[in-house]
């Protein structure tokens, strides 16, 4: 297998919240919605965001059990240039309903962060981390931040 994640799918509690959140509330465009079941998101070259309500998440798992889940113990990130739009972006997401958890602050890897939680409370970090990039040929660097770290500049 190769070492790469084409989906991520998250079961949803509330479809409808979370279409409002992400569509209406944050201005995501879908790729595909299927109303009552789930909606896909392009978040990246190749990586979609799937939300699946979380009764047919269960059914698509296992039909005959109807397995029931939750997701836990994960976030989802979005890096941004500058602690200026970590908290732009927070301020956005408090707009579209979501619940701010950390205000923007200093982070132990040396940037700048702060998280809060769409309406079915799936967690999501938005970070400043200077040691982080993208190389052009869409490599990611994780490295130590010093004064002289680039700036991320995917937003």
């Amino acid at each position: 297998m190769r070492q790469q994640v084409h989906f991520v799918t998250v079961a949803t509690a509330d479809l409808a919240a979370a279409r409002r959140f992400y569509r209406d509330g944050l201005g995501w465009r879908p790729t595909l919605d299927v109303p009552g079941e789930i909606i896909f998101f392009q978040i990246g070259p190749g990586l979609m965001l799937g939300l699946f309500d979380v009764d047919a998440f269960g059914r698509d798992i296992d039909p005959a059990a109807a397995v029931q889940t939750r997701p836990g113990g994960f976030t989802l990130a979005h890096n941004v240039p500058t602690p200026d739009d970590v908290d732009r972006v927070l301020t956005e997401a408090q707009a579209a309903g979501g619940t701010i958890l950390k205000p923007g602050q200093p982070a132990d890897f040396g940037g700048y962060h702060g998280h809060f939680a769409d309406p079915n409370g799936t967690v999501w970090e938005v970070a400043c981390n200077p040691g982080w990039r993208v190389e052009p040929d869409g490599t990611v660097v994780l490295g130590p931040v010093t004064p002289d770290s680039p700036v991320n500049q995917i937003s």
